[in-house]
Formats: structure tokens, sequence, C-alpha cells
């Protein structure tokens, strides 16, 4: 009984598998067992532009930062 089960199963499963191909327009899928390739896009792929680079921080505002952490650090060791 389990081994019908199993084959019923795979043979719903190869179905489906082949419904779906056919609906999604992959003929040639489902009666050549090729895949396809797809065709190049009619229209061009756009350019996405370059993000400028971060500002890169300076001796001033690292030293600010640190001294902010330090006094969190500080405050955390306390409570």
């Amino acid at each position: 009984m389990v081994f019908e089960a199993i084959v019923f199963g795979v043979i719903l499963l190869a179905l489906g598998y082949w419904a779906t191909m056919f609906v999604m327009g992959r003929r040639d899928d489902v009666l050549h067992g090729k895949f396809v390739e797809d065709e190049p896009a009619a229209e061009p792929v756009r350019i996405m532009p370059r993000m400028r680079p971060a500002p890169q921080p300076n001796k001033d505002s690292l030293q600010a930062l640190l001294a902010v952490i330090k006094q969190d650090l500080h405050d955390a060791a306390r409570s």
C-alpha cells in the first residue's frame, strides 16, 4: 500500500511540474527536456549612478567618538 502511494505521489509531482512548465510558456522544456536560453531583453539595461564615497572622518571627530565610548563604558562599569 505504501509503495503504491509513493508511486502515485511521484506521478502527481511529475504531472504538476509538467503543467507548471507548460503554463509558464516553457513548452520546449516540457516537450524535449531541454532548458532553453532566455531571449535578450528588448530594452537596454539601465546603469545605476555611482554612489558618492562617504566623507572620511577626521581626527577630531574620531577623538570625540572615542571620548563618548569611554564615558559610556565607564558609566556601564559603575552600574
